[in-house]
């Protein structure tokens, strides 16, 4: 050998593997049979899509059209808006809250397992359809005696700040009226031109779909209710 260089003898532990066979190619049709065809999927992912949306729209939030005019100026005709679904079991919605219930003029109709679930599905993106619902803004809540005199609300005989109210707006003297616990009063913004509490009495609190809290459309009208 070489002066300086010395043999290197492999220990047994590295001694070089035998030689192993590549992996076998597999076929790619073999490897699409083990998918689903998409005459298949597509349908599957359009009902679990509608299936989470109907989810959120039971449980979490849905969104409503507004078709008219009792709450100008801070919701016009043709805005959407979203409410949070209500747990109301708890506590109640507080005063200058803006909630959704079903119009207490027109009981629910019966519905069939298939119209409640297209009606379900509908709502879920945001289309009306079957009954009617209504949105108003919290005035009083239960054990508040709420009275309109000079055009002014009182609440236990002290006159509220009304803001939001559409400017102008006409209101003859009502009241007073105590609500009863677990009851609100609810009145349009625009209170000249809205069928509200004055018309058909307090609402019970577990009839509240939900909370309105910000207008989705039309796009450059998007954001929180808290102002017009």
């Amino acid at each position: 050998m070489d002066s300086g260089e010395r043999a290197r003898h492999l220990r047994p532990e590295e001694s070089e593997p035998p030689h192993a066979d590549p992996p076998e190619e597999t076929d790619g049709a073999e490897d699409r049979k083990r998918g689903l065809p998409a005459i298949i999927e597509l349908p599957l992912l359009l009902i679990t899509a509608l299936t989470i949306a109907v989810l959120v729209k039971t449980f979490l939030i849905q969104p409503f059209y507004i078709d008219s005019g009792s709450m100008e100026p801070t919701i016009i005709p043709q805005d959407r808006v979203m409410a949070w679904k209500s747990p109301f079991d708890g506590p109640e919605p507080e005063r200058g809250d803006i909630i959704v219930f079903p119009d207490p003029r027109f009981p629910a109709p019966e519905e069939t397992p298939v119209e409640m679930a297209t009606r379900h599905v509908a709502e879920a993106l945001g289309i009306p359809i079957g009954h009617d619902d209504l949105i108003k803004r919290v005035v009083a809540t239960g054990g508040e005696t709420l009275e309109i005199r000079d055009g002014f609300v009182l609440i236990d005989d002290s006159p509220i700040d009304e803001p939001y109210i559409s400017p102008g707006s006409r209101m003859p003297d009502f009241g007073p009226v105590t609500v009863p616990e677990r009851d609100v009063f609810v009145m349009g913004d625009n209170r000249g031109n809205s069928i509200d509490s004055r018309r058909f009495g307090p609402v019970p609190v577990e009839k509240v779909i939900g909370v309105a809290v910000v207008r989705i459309w039309p796009l450059d009208r998007i954001g929180g209710l808290s102002e017009p």
